[in-house]
């Protein structure tokens, strides 16, 4: 795995200042306060800090963001960032704070005089997610970035609190590994072997073969890989830290889709490593909870194919015959994630009893088309924990958005020769995706599906995460499970 960015907390030392190594930054208040590790730093500096405090330049910084005074006369650091902060900022501004630090640093050393400021641990966490580079396929791969420390008013709290956030950055970062690997590297049998070390975590892990697969009647997920030469896979990874019906989390795992017979252009193809991003994900939530002992029951089902074109492929036109019973026409090949989701859905259903079933996938390009990159797409049979889902990735800062779902658009998956057809035209396709999906859940059953085409890897940098892979949406999870889920 991608090594972060090492952090660690440590008591305020004002003498010394000058002989810090690498980068130093210190948090200012937007009012232009300064702390006595700013006064101190004024002086050194020759009032250098104070007049760039007053300047015009921090006074149109956001809360997060930093102006910097390079090679600062009376330092020997290479740069002195002036991050502006409130003492008691939101969270979300806190992690950028990190994140804005980690960015400017680079590789580089980094010493932050945080002193009283609120939440030391989540600008910890900002700075732990945004150091984050995947290098592991080059012919030399980067080291990790040179350690950070923050100088708090109280380290052994600080370091008490940042021990559940450090849980969330290694779910995170593994999420984008999983989500960076080519296709070569992260075939469906690697990315179970992957699952299977997290048995160190004190997850259960278990890897059902296509042998059983046929015998558990999944005709709609192995239909997706029967052109590929790489085997299909259900994972089931199981955290049980607490009794009582489990949270079912459920994640699209296509290690590469090339639209099958229904191919894909060859213009941005490449892209399609990430099309397992919803697995990546799920695996990323079960590694946090199991770090950092959640007390929670949650199980997590991942399905595991490749979508390539051959003699053998599934041919638009097909009918298949799900672990449901129920029979799909498939009308487009390239429509294969709802159909691997359809089965595991079905399966976690039969063989957990859930008391919620949440669903991700990179399913539909409709998404991308709604919502752009900034929001996943929300799609649910229950009011409250959907509500609930938005409220924590609201609190996270992670951009989630409801559609409807309506029996005019389930009506568009009809089929006159099977139960239904896996595609309902280009209008609302992302709802009529959706709405495939709902038919795999029970009556009762609280569900969300998430369609996140458009967050699971971006094309530019942002706050928390270098261009590429995100790990979207396993800081919301986990917040759902604290607050939803977990035995308090």
């Amino acid at each position: 795995m991608t090594d972060l960015r090492a952090i660690s907390f440590a008591e305020v030392a004002l003498d010394g200042l000058d002989e810090v190594e690498g980068r130093l930054a210190v948090v200012v208040s937007p009012e232009g306060a300064l702390s006595p590790g700013a006064r101190r730093l004024n002086r050194l500096t020759k009032g250098a800090l104070g007049r760039a405090v007053e300047s015009a330049p921090f006074g149109k910084l956001s809360p997060g963001e930093a102006l910097t005074l390079a090679w600062p006369s009376g330092l020997i650091v290479e740069a002195l960032d002036i991050v502006k902060l409130a003492r008691r900022p939101a969270l979300i501004e806190a992690r950028k704070a990190g994140g804005t630090l980690a960015r400017l640093a680079g590789k580089s050393a980094l010493t932050v005089l945080v002193e009283a400021t609120r939440l030391p641990e989540e600008i910890a966490l900002g700075a732990a997610l945004r150091s984050y580079a995947f290098t592991a396929r080059k012919s030399k791969p980067d080291e990790a970035p040179a350690a950070a420390v923050l100088m708090v008013k109280a380290p052994d709290e600080a370091q008490a609190a940042f021990a559940a956030s450090h849980a969330v950055a290694e779910g995170v970062a593994f999420t984008r590994d999983l989500v960076s690997e080519p296709a070569n590297v992260l075939t469906t049998t690697e990315f179970a072997a992957r699952l299977e070390a997290l048995r160190d975590t004190g997850l259960e892990v278990e890897v059902l073969e296509e042998d059983k697969l046929t015998e558990l009647g999944m005709g709609a997920l192995l239909g997706v890989g029967m052109g590929s030469a790489m085997p299909s896979k259900v994972v089931v990874m199981r955290w049980k830290g607490a009794e009582g019906a489990p949270l079912a989390l459920i994640g699209k795992g296509v290690v590469f889709d090339t639209g099958g017979i229904s191919l894909k252009p060859a213009q941005g193809m490449e892209d399609m490593t990430m099309d397992m991003g919803g697995a990546g994900t799920v695996a990323g939530v079960m590694k946090t909870l199991a770090l950092r002992k959640a007390q929670a029951h949650v199980v997590a089902m991942v399905g595991l194919v490749e979508n390539m074109p051959s003699h053998m492929a599934q041919r638009p036109g097909d009918i298949v015959t799900s672990m449901k019973g129920d029979t799909i026409e498939v009308i487009n090949t390239d429509a294969e994630g709802r159909l691997v989701l359809a089965d595991v859905m079905w399966h976690a259903q039969e063989s957990e009893q859930p008391s919620a079933m949440i669903d991700l996938a990179t399913l539909t390009g409709a998404c991308i088309i709604a919502l752009g990159h900034d929001n996943a797409g929300v799609f649910s049979n229950d009011d409250a924990l959907a509500g609930d889902f938005l409220k924590a990735a609201a609190a996270e800062g992670e951009g989630a958005w409801r559609l409807p779902l309506g029996k005019s658009y389930d009506d568009l998956i009809k089929s006159q020769k099977a139960d239904m057809k896996n595609v309902g035209g280009r209008p609302a396709g992302a709802i009529t995706a959706a709405q495939f999906l709902q038919r795999f859940v029970k009556d009762g059953m609280p569900w969300i599906h998430l369609d996140i085409a458009g967050v699971a890897q971006v094309t530019k940098d942002t706050d928390l995460s270098p261009k590429g892979a995100t790990g979207w949406g396993v800081m919301a999870l986990d917040r759902l499970v604290r607050d939803r889920f977990e035995s308090h």
